[in-house]
């Protein structure tokens, strides 16, 4: 599991612009930032944030990569309709979920189940986590990664 300080596993998958490999990113602030579910509206709303601060993003030269367990095909049908400059990357079997450790119990209706708690982390360019915020609101949050990116950028 990712802690604050620590190196980042290098971890790889499948993503909207092709395999996406963590260790091949170093040299570059990274974003990654997970959401239960293409097109659900908090995960659009999400979506839609970080791609309207995107330039700002890239001023830093940042990556953002939104995950999901959610299929590449749900993936590319979402950053098509939300025009995301972003990749998504498909996580279906929870590898970066569990090492970020974003599977959690949630409560829905009084229903209980497994599902991927609204989490984002800034790795650095050296390939270690900066900071970690979980449980995200999302109002204002992609606002508070870019402080935080500028911040190390700066």
């Amino acid at each position: 599991m990712v802690a604050v300080g620590k190196a980042v596993p290098d971890l790889r998958g499948a993503s909207t612009a092709g395999e996406i490999r963590l260790r091949e990113l170093r040299g570059r602030s990274v974003i990654v930032y997970f959401y239960p579910k293409d097109a659900t509206p908090g995960c659009t709303r999400e979506a839609q944030d970080f791609r309207d601060l995107a330039k700002a993003f890239a001023k830093c030269h940042a990556i953002v990569l939104g995950v999901s367990r959610d299929s590449l095909t749900s993936h590319d049908k979402f950053r098509e309709k939300q025009q995301l400059g972003f990749a998504l990357v498909s996580d279906p079997d929870e590898t970066w979920c569990r090492a970020f450790d974003v599977i959690h119990e949630k409560v829905l209706y009084g229903r209980r189940f497994m599902g991927v708690v609204r989490s984002t982390f800034l790795i650095g360019a050296d390939g270690k986590l900066l900071r970690e915020w979980r449980g995200v609101k999302v109002p204002g949050h992609a606002r508070a990664v870019l402080d935080a990116v500028q911040a190390a950028c700066a």
